[in-house]
């Protein structure tokens, strides 16, 4: 038996790509080293244009735990430097506080309704590459075994195994003297700010719920619903510290004490059931890899692109991946793809990946100790007074400033761009965009007078989904979505020529196959 898709790591990356590729129709198989899903929070959200995504395909819901759809939140950061999001017209950034440990729970109950076997406990350990197939090598709870794949996809973290067996670089920058700090606490209550959820800190005064940056480091602290405190720090130190030894809320405790100039911030151990996290690391790296895919084996998320954390980049990146990668994978194995669709998520998603590492490194320098840094802060503060700064910045942390070329002469603003949320009236009755795309498939959203597109693309239809709609919006009256939610094509044209239904044709075949 030859599986489809072998892929190491059942994490947030590789379960969404699993999801992605059994919606489009091929088997994978998920290959996990750790017996049992980790109960230890890795991370504590969803930041960005993902929460979208994840809208549409059907996953905000139970993640979110209520029925209406994400709104964008007023406000965030840059390098801890506040920005005011009311400001923008167009607000990109979204935000679901969710915990990681949550994220994987409901990607993998989706992905088993999917049919998706998740061999937990079973570690890739070995690879090689050949004319139509590779094949791994296995270490099973009963012994090792071979498995044959169409392809491999690296999903397994920034020590990516799959990542050094194929062979792929993994070039960067490291900063070996920042020492990062995070737990799981118990703050006194009457610390809190309960209007805000900010600190009151004795000494130092009021500390907004973002990161806070001093001349001695970092300092952030988040109140989260039904779950424990949460404290962090930086510092640009790694004088007297055991590596060896594991973090203590004493250790964390000082380190607040020295960031926060002499403020004194009681902790304790949080309340409930663990375990709770309580994680020390000395240094922070920066790494993508030189390319995302080496013949038959790709990498998707950590396993492609490390970063700083500030800003929650990670996850929407990872996520994003998989969600780019799993449509071209399938479109390849059941032949229907057209030439070149796969080096297309290399040439497509690598860009994205060196702009966060770009950012990453960007905010971290704005929060490094000096006077010369305060300075460039205030700067920074007068700059993201400025609307049309806030909206670059936010559209680049959100992933919102993404352009794929699309390899056709469409010339329209749109094309290439995430497709805009839309409000649409059906013969079925009102329907959001969003509730459209939770097949992964490829839409066409004829908008016209004449519903004339719908005929146009009738050669696509085993392949392409067809919506004729009507919307309150002038423009555009046509759109076609790559699976992906990216516009391969749109038109403004109420009634579109026969130039313009063959322009329609063009994108079609260049991203779906001939008919």
């Amino acid at each position: 038996m030859v599986a489809d898709v072998v892929i190491a790591g059942a994490g947030p990356g590789g379960l969404m790509l699993a999801c992605e590729l059994r919606l489009a129709g091929v088997r994978p198989v998920v290959l996990e080293r750790l017996p049992e899903p980790r109960r230890e929070n890795r991370a504590n959200g969803l930041v960005g244009q993902v929460v979208r995504m994840l809208d549409r395909r059907g996953l905000y819901r139970p993640l979110a735990g209520k029925a209406e759809p994400p709104q964008p939140i007023p406000a965030f950061f840059f390098g801890a430097v506040p920005m005011d999001l009311h400001v923008l017209d167009d607000n990109p950034f979204y935000l679901l506080p969710v915990p990681q440990t949550r994220i994987e729970s409901v990607l993998a109950e989706r992905a088993a309704e999917l049919g998706v076997e998740v061999r937990r406990g079973h570690e890739l350990t070995g690879l090689s590459q050949h004319a139509d197939t590779v094949t791994v090598e296995v270490a099973g709870p009963d012994g090792r075994y071979a498995l044959s794949s169409r392809y491999v996809v690296g999903a397994d973290g920034a020590h990516s195994t799959t990542r050094k067996l194929a062979g792929i670089g993994f070039p960067g920058a490291a900063s070996d003297d920042i020492v990062v700090r995070i737990a799981d606490v118990a703050v006194p209550d009457e610390f809190v700010d309960p209007a805000t959820g900010g600190l009151n800190l004795p000494g130092h005064g009021f500390i907004s719920p973002m990161y806070h940056r001093t001349e001695q480091g970092v300092f952030a602290y988040a109140r989260l619903p039904s779950r424990p405190d949460l404290v962090f720090t930086l510092e640009w130190t790694t004088g007297g510290i055991d590596t060896d030894a594991s973090l203590t809320l004493e250790e964390l405790h000082d380190s607040v004490y020295r960031v926060m100039g002499g403020a004194d911030l009681p902790l304790r151990p949080p309340d409930g059931g663990g375990p709770h996290r309580l994680d020390r690391s000395v240094g922070v790296h920066t790494r993508l890899a030189d390319r995302y895919r080496h013949g038959r084996v790709l990498l998707v998320g950590d396993a492609a692109h490390v970063h700083f954390v500030i800003g929650g980049p990670g996850l929407n990146l990872g996520l994003q991946d998989a969600v780019n990668l799993g449509w071209k994978l399938a479109a390849v194995i059941q032949g229907r793809a057209p030439a070149g669709l796969l080096h297309t998520y290399d040439t497509e998603r690598r860009p994205v990946g060196e702009r966060v590492a770009m950012h990453s490194q960007a905010q971290l320098a704005l929060l490094a100790p000096g006077t010369e840094v305060t300075a460039l802060r205030e700067l920074f503060a007068e700059l993201l007074r400025d609307q049309h700064t806030v909206a670059r910045i936010a559209n680049m942390m959100a992933g919102a400033d993404i352009r794929y070329d699309m390899g056709t002469e469409c010339a329209h603003p749109l094309v290439g761009r995430w497709a805009p949320d839309l409000l649409l009236k059906t013969d079925n009755g009102q329907v959001r965009l969003a509730e459209l795309t939770t097949a992964a498939r490829p839409l066409l959203l004829d908008l016209t007078e004449d519903a004339s597109l719908a005929t146009a693309a009738v050669g696509w239809r085993d392949r392409v989904e067809t919506i004729v709609a009507r919307t309150q919006h002038a423009t555009p009256t046509a759109l076609l979505l790559r699976p992906d939610c990216h516009i391969a094509w749109a038109t403004d044209t109420p009634r579109p020529d026969e130039a313009e239904r063959e322009s329609l044709r063009t994108a079609l075949a260049t991203w779906f196959g001939t008919r």
